[in-house]
């Protein structure tokens, strides 16, 4: 009766599925981990060891996460997990960013549409924090599907009370030394939202302005007029002063009987617009143009000529006219000579009268109410004015403008530029610009070139208006006294903070200023009595940027000993060098005395196959393919996360299924590897079968060499945080080394070889080694595959985000790496003559042959264990070497002997054992020492 030998064969076993599931098996692996508080051991187990400190920047709790939030948090959590496995305590406290123009103009909106249309700031306030921890709940889960560990029971919230009172001692602190003031300034408006904005809330679109060509008569000189040019008619109200360049050459064109004073380099160009063809230039010396007074064309008054060097040479007529309530060179030129601060409109955005002028004096009635927003490429107030231009023979020309104009970010319609009372915090006051820049030098930034973006900003950037004409929000605590003197005292802020920490901040919007007066007024003050309060709120970027103060300094776990508001790490997209960055870093240094991070890490955006930025802010809202739930529904945490490691996020990401798709077959390859591994250590105990070092057989001494240099150069990767060298690296590996070579080689030692053989139980070593490796490597990307492989390898406990990741070089001689270079040159020589044979049908299986290599290397080939490794790589029954001069060669011959029946291998002395005739002497001991 035959024997059936395939019973005898050690074959692979292993409950580790070979399909991942993961959109099933990941939510049944979080849940472990929530069950048995993993997050909560792992910081347990770490609780001695040196912290490193990730400190997260709240997203927006508004709508769905976003795949670029889901980018963000996924290199957070990348960088967590491997600094916990290298032996760092590493706390994750998330935090999210609540207050703000676009959680309270979308609830405006929708208590509009239901009807209430005059609900108090108490009331809008319950429904804005109504919406953001709606949200908050929604992309909790959704970040904690990601696989990110933190501490999601205890989250930062910028509404919570205590982190409002934080805010407001970190603020006063910055009173206290002088920074903030009220003052009258251009700031950047937006009418429907009727607020100003910061400089981040403010995006730049295609707009088409009104271009128009008007002239100023010069008082004395009979039809001479100044020319000037402006793309906002609705300023020229308010114009009160023309600026000229002292180093422009100026000349005066005759046209008829008139004469139109412009800049020469720049004549024939106005000529041409306002269509004069025959003029004649007399030159007008700079020196008389300070002398010079001139009539508006429209309201009753005059102005002067000053020289500004703001004024261009590249557009317009050499003059530029100038109205200090609507724009920051305006308003700087109208400081230095005198002038009123003058902005003839009101917060909805229309023409009105003010007290900065007599009434007389100001614009025609018939502008006024008439709107600044421009509509459908128009707007009352620009119509309004060319209307009395013409009638008043002031308009030389007019036509579309097509520019690049700043917008609002959340009701996307043009902003204006419009001087009024604010609150700033100014950006020179002692030296401290100065400051900043040498703090910005001091700090490691990831790319390198974020250090000139955050550079240039904060050069750039002026005074910070820090006041918003909004509910939602942590007010302002100003007061005023019955003159209208602004009071803004360090001691009343913190006593309002106080106040604040004990009712929340609804209490500033509830109570009356004289109730609330009584409450925070200091002791002995002698100041004036309050009679109003503001009604402003600060800055959201106030809010997000006193988080070192708020959470960093406050909860103890991630607070350091020297500096306890200085996090090791920032990390967010490129725009937050003007926004979180910057607004951080200017607070943390006016308030703390240095900057909140020690490294920057930037990444760029999410882009379509167009290269065009995918935000949820486009177009009034993202897809759903484009939220990270959906990515996660199709494909599963892990990839959607290998994908983000495999990005060189450092550039902007270009998002596409294919993209995904092909990670996807990457994932695929690891964890068949994982598989295969595990599928051979079913009866491994490391324990008792682990071979030493010196006892392995050469082909395992061989990949854990190259195992270990991996690992060496992973690490250096995500030390470096280049995730995307890592990805290539381990899938290099595993495609080659592992599946192309290792894997395939060891086949037949692990299924054929006695159990216990010591060749057997060497490569079980090496496979135990290998999945402890990968699965370490991996952890802190593949976080639930990694976890999930971890729990089938033989000897490990608990889960794979607890263990210790310590790299110890496997010792691989340098005498061992040149031979085992020969010998896979030599198998890159042997598979093409293989295939060659198997193609003229001279064998089938490799297996079946037997392969002559002569030539000088195959003569460096000499040990019996060498020429066994090198059958071994060709997977072939016989090899056989042969020194030779010149060229190395390949032959190709059917192998001697008889195929066994159990290993498939062609050997001579199959048949010598009576009892199993059709074995191999090798299977036949194999047999023997089998127990079933």
């Amino acid at each position: 009766m035959a024997t059936d030998y395939k019973n005898t064969l050690n074959l692979p076993r292993t409950d580790f599925p070979m399909k991942a599931d993961l959109v099933q098996r990941e939510p049944e692996r979080l849940e472990k981990w929530q069950a048995g508080g993993l997050y909560e051991k792992i910081q347990q187990g770490r609780a001695a060891a040196p912290k490193y400190i990730l400190h997260d920047g709240p997203p927006f709790a508004n709508g769905d996460v976003h795949i670029g939030t889901a980018l963000n948090k996924t290199l957070k959590d990348i960088i967590i997990k491997y600094k916990t496995l290298r032996g760092f305590r590493s706390p994750y406290v998330p935090g999210w960013d609540c207050h703000g123009l676009p959680i309270e103009f979308k609830v405006s909106q929708e208590m509009r549409k239901a009807g209430d249309t005059s609900a108090d700031a108490a009331t809008i306030r319950k429904a804005c924090e109504a919406y953001a921890r709606k949200f908050i709940d929604i992309q909790r889960i959704q970040f904690k599907r990601l696989g990110v560990l933190g501490d999601w029971d205890h989250p930062y919230l910028t509404l919570d009370k205590a982190y409002e009172a934080d805010e407001l001692r970190m603020f006063a602190d910055i009173v206290a030394k002088g920074f903030v003031y009220r003052g009258k300034k251009p700031v950047y408006w937006s009418i429907p939202c009727r607020t100003a904005l910061a400089e981040l809330e403010v995006e730049y679109n295609d707009h088409v302005s009104q271009s128009v060509y008007v002239k100023f008569p010069v008082i004395g000189r009979e039809k001479t007029f100044i020319v000037i040019w402006t793309t906002t008619p609705w300023t020229l109200p308010a114009n009160l002063a023309i600026a000229y360049n002292k180093d422009f050459p100026y000349v005066a064109a005759t046209v008829g009987d008139e004469h139109y004073i412009v800049f020469r380099g720049l004549l024939p160009a106005v000529a041409e617009k306002c269509g004069w063809k025959d003029y004649k230039e007399t030159p007008v010396p700079v020196s008389e143009l300070a002398a010079f007074e001139y009539q508006h064309p429209f309201c009753d008054r005059t102005g002067k000529l000053y020289a500004a060097d703001f004024v261009t040479a590249d557009t317009g007529t050499g003059f530029v006219h100038i109205a200090p309530g609507h724009g920051q060179d305006d308003y700087n030129l109208g400081m230095k000579v005198g002038l009123p601060i003058y902005s003839p409109v009101n917060d909805d955005g229309a023409l009105a009268y003010t007290n900065d002028l007599p009434v007389e004096q100001q614009m025609p009635a018939s502008m006024v109410g008439k709107s600044t927003l421009s509509k459908h490429g128009k707007s009352d107030a620009n119509e309004a004015v060319l209307h009395e231009l013409r009638a008043r023979h002031a308009l030389l020309h007019q036509e579309n403008y097509h520019h690049s104009y700043p917008h609002c970010w959340r009701s996307k319609t043009p902003i204006i530029f419009r001087a009024m009372d604010q609150w700033f915090i100014e950006i020179d006051h002692e030296k401290f610009r100065e400051q900043a820049l040498a703090e910005i030098n001091r700090v490691n930034w990831i790319p390198d070139w974020g250090i000139n973006r955050i550079l240039g900003a904060v050069q750039s950037r002026p005074d910070w208006c820090i006041s918003r004409q909004r509910t939602w929000g942590v007010p302002l605590p100003a007061f005023y006294g019955a003159k209208g003197e602004a009071i803004l005292d360090a001691q009343i802020v913190r006593n309002v903070a106080d106040l604040i920490e004990k009712h929340g901040s609804n209490v500033w919007f509830e109570k009356s200023a004289a109730e609330l007066w009584s409450l925070v007024k200091p002791s002995g003050w002698n100041g004036p009595e309050a009679v109003a309060k503001s009604n402003d709120t600060l800055d959201v970027w106030i809010d997000s940027g006193s988080s070192s103060r708020a959470v960093t300094a406050r909860r103890k776990e991630i607070s350091g000993k020297d500096k306890p508001f200085q996090a090791d790490m920032y990390l967010e997209g490129s725009d937050q060098h003007r926004g979180w960055f910057q607004s951080s870093l200017l607070l943390s240094l006016a308030g703390n005395g240095a900057a909140p991070f020690k490294t920057v890490l930037t990444h760029g955006f999410m882009v379509d196959s167009d290269r065009d930025k995918i935000s949820k802010s486009k177009q009034g809202g993202y897809e759903k393919p484009q939220t990270a739930e959906a990515y996660v529904k199709k494909w599963g945490a892990d990839i959607v996360r290998l994908w983000v490691a495999s990005q060189d996020f450092r550039n902007d990401i270009v998002v596409s299924e294919e993209r995904v798709n092909k990670v996807a077959e990457t994932y695929r390859a690891i964890r068949n590897a994982l598989r295969y591994q595990l599928s051979n250590l079913y009866d491994f105990d490391p324990a008792a079968h682990s071979v030493p070092d010196d006892k392995l057989t050469s082909l395992d001494r061989w990949i854990l060499g190259e195992c270990s240099r991996l690992e060496k150069e992973v690490m250096e990767a995500y030390d470096k945080f280049e995730f995307h060298v890592v990805y290539q690296m381990i899938s290099q590996f595993v495609a080659v080394e592992l599946s192309s070579i290792y894997h395939d080689v060891i086949k037949d030692r692990l299924y054929t070889d006695p159990a216990n053989s010591a060749r057997r139980r060497s490569t079980q070593t090496a496979l135990h080694r290998l999945v402890t490796g990968l699965c370490q490597m991996l952890a802190p990307v593949l976080v639930f595959t990694a976890d999930e492989a971890w729990e089938y390898v033989p000897g490990r406990k608990n889960s794979v985000h607890e263990s210790d990741w310590n790299h110890k070089d496997f010792v691989f001689l340098k005498d061992e790496q040149d031979a085992w270079r020969v010998l896979l040159e030599l198998r890159e020589m042997a598979l093409p003559a293989l295939e060659k044979a198997r193609q003229s049908k001279q064998i089938g299986k490799a297996l079946e042959a037997k392969v002559i290599l002569s030539g000088k290397k195959a003569g460096t080939v000499q040990s019996k264990t060498t020429v066994d490794s090198l059958r071994e790589l060709a997977n072939v029954s016989q090899l056989e070497l042969k020194l030779a001069d010149g060229a190395d060669e390949v032959s190709v011959v059917k192998a001697d002997g008889q195929k066994c029946e159990r290993c498939w291998h062609w050997e001579t002395d199959v048949g010598s054992n009576p009892e199993h005739p059709t074995l191999c002497g090798r299977c036949v001991e194999a047999v023997k020492q089998f127990k079933g």
